[in-house]
């Protein structure tokens, strides 16, 4: 019996990078390219016209994140199968990547035979985590989720703003930014700002432009 061809979009930013998917996928019977993009718009676009099987999704793009396309392309084809591929590996990429629905999450540097696997897999229905991924998701699962308070205090913290700043950015008092601050440290397990800083860029949960 002839097994199903597995039609694949490849979404990626880096035109080098992108062509070396594509590439890895030419010679083999079961798995065609039929459609790339460049940015996340164009990725939901991309998959409104081809309806692909599969889809390797790349996190950071321009005009529309790789999370943010994934959420639209599952909010109007709910069972759309995506494959996040790129260099990120802080644990909290990794969640909000499989939050999103994303399927699985590889990173680049993975073997080709590694990132074939996966897109058959993905495509049989399993979900694919390789183990230092899953490790790095249990690491943040463990952690107690930050609000979306904290997390703007912790943004200001990375950008070096003192308590009186951060109160009057965020319209709050200071006495308000020191209990967040509290908070923050207990969550991350760390008893200063400094501290707090590094793990959220280290975690991911804040991005340095």
């Amino acid at each position: 019996m002839k097994s199903k061809l597995i039609r694949l979009l490849v979404v990626d930013d880096h035109p080098v990078f992108r062509a070396g998917v594509v590439a890895m996928f030419q010679d083999l019977p079961d798995i065609k390219v039929v459609a790339q993009a460049d940015d996340g718009a164009l990725a939901v676009a991309a998959y409104r016209q081809h309806r692909p099987d599969v889809v390797l999704m790349d996190l950071r793009l321009p005009k529309m994140g790789g999370v943010e396309a994934t959420l639209q392309i599952r909010r109007e084809f709910p069972d759309c199968r995506i494959i996040v591929l790129t260099t990120y590996d802080s644990d909290e990429d990794i969640f909000r990547a499989l939050q999103s629905g994303a399927k699985s999450y590889l990173l680049k540097d993975m073997s080709q035979d590694e990132i074939v696997a996966a897109v058959r897999d993905v495509f049989a229905g399993r979900e694919v985590l390789p183990p230092p991924v899953a490790g790095a998701l249990a690491q943040r699962l463990t952690r107690k989720d930050l609000s979306e308070r904290e997390i703007q205090v912790l943004k200001l913290i990375v950008k070096g703003r003192s308590n009186k700043e951060i109160a009057s950015d965020l319209a709050i008092s200071e006495r308000t930014v020191k209990f967040h601050l509290a908070g923050i440290f207990e969550k991350l397990k760390v008893l200063d700002r400094t501290q707090a800083a590094i793990e959220a860029v280290r975690h991911g949960v804040v991005q340095i432009d």
